[in-house]
């Protein structure tokens, strides 16, 4: 009995070591070729205020998100191809009549897979938003742009308790340039207006308003102040305006959940943020999913053209991966769908796919 468990011992690390040095291959294939045409696209922008070197470092910050975009693709082709080389030299064969069941070989591979699901949650927390932020504020200053425009051609739109505020320009230190803050009283009646050329943030946790005019309403009259100074203590900081430099999908879960809190007590929409810290929570896990959709080709002994026509199919199916787990999250916030089911359902499409492969390879 002994002899057989550390048998299986082997054979299961063998297995990983396949399986994972074919993955990182894969990885390492798909950064090189998406790259390639980052730079290609950036090449475009080179001008005397964005040289070369700045368009290198943007495909260089790109890089963390390619990582935890492709893992799951990679993990997927990165099996189907160990398994279809093992297979295609009887080595699954072997490893099966070594003791090894399909649901010794399905806990291998999640073996694997976790190491891999994991690595995508680091990436994911760590890397992306640190250097999605470094990235939005270096472009930002190489063609003297603002951060944050949202969209508008006015500026940032902000919601803040019954205070609307409208930042016309946010520079890459998180200084306030032409703001406009909206003060509505209980009645929802407009009570004041106040413009401010520059906003500075003091660590004590208030903005410095310079050069401000003030127009304050009170029923059919109106009254005008101009003053240097004011201070101005609102919700709106420096890490909330780095928030909204970083696209939902690309923020921390910490943020995410933050800034949805913050929406929430707004009244404001958080269909999209919801979805997003959904998907921050369970697309790591989709490189289990992947590896046991692989686990059934494994079973495949075709020589002629199969490892190469197994591969096509693994990159047909993570290209459908893909284009769903972006549809279904595009489709629940224009439907209202909720937020579990529209993060979930492409996993579940493919794991439900997943489990009859292998329920019809082990009727065979």
């Amino acid at each position: 009995m002994f002899r057989l468990r550390f048998r299986l011992s082997l054979c299961q690390r063998y297995l990983m070591r396949e399986v994972l040095a074919a993955v990182f291959l894969v990885l390492l294939a798909f950064l090189a070729l998406f790259s390639f045409f980052d730079l290609v696209n950036e090449l475009r922008k080179i001008g005397d205020s964005y040289p070369l070197a700045q368009a290198l470092l943007s495909v260089v910050l790109d890089l963390p998100n390619l990582v935890y975009e492709l893992i799951p693709i990679a993990a997927l082709i990165g099996t189907l191809y160990a398994l279809s080389n093992l297979a295609r030299h009887s080595e699954i064969t072997v490893l099966r009549a070594s003791g090894m069941a399909t649901r010794d070989l399905l806990f291998t591979l999640f073996r694997a897979a976790a190491l891999l699901a994991l690595l995508t949650f680091i990436v994911g927390e760590a890397l992306v938003p640190l250097a999605e932020r470094i990235g939005n504020e270096i472009r930002a200053r190489a063609v003297s742009q603002a951060i944050a425009q949202q969209g508008f051609t006015s500026g940032l739109w902000v919601k803040d308790g019954r205070s609307f505020v409208n930042i016309r320009l946010v520079t890459p230190d998180s200084a306030l340039r032409q703001l406009r803050i909206y003060q509505f009283d209980e009645t929802n009646a407009l009570e004041s207006v106040t413009d401010a050329e520059e906003g500075h943030f003091d660590p004590a946790g208030s903005w410095l308003l310079s050069n401000v005019s003030r127009t304050t309403l009170s029923g059919d009259t109106a009254r005008v102040e101009h003053l240097p100074v004011v201070n101005w203590t609102s919700a709106v900081t420096p890490d909330l305006l780095s928030v909204l430099m970083v696209a939902p999908e690309r923020m921390t879960l910490f943020g995410l959940i933050s800034f949805t809190r913050h929406l929430q007590d707004n009244r404001q929409q958080t269909e999209r943020y919801q979805i997003a810290i959904w998907k921050k929570l369970v697309y790591p896990l989709a490189t289990l999913v992947m590896v046991a959709l692989a686990l059934p080709f494994g079973y495949s002994h075709n020589r002629v053209g199969g490892v190469s026509l197994k591969l096509f199919a693994g990159v047909m199916l993570g290209i459908l991966f893909y284009a769903l787990n972006g549809l279904f999250s595009n489709l629940g916030i224009i439907n209202a769908w909720p937020p579990f089911a529209s993060a979930t359902a492409p996993s579940a499409l493919f794991l439900l796919a997943a489990a009859g492969m292998l329920w019809w390879v082990e009727r065979r």
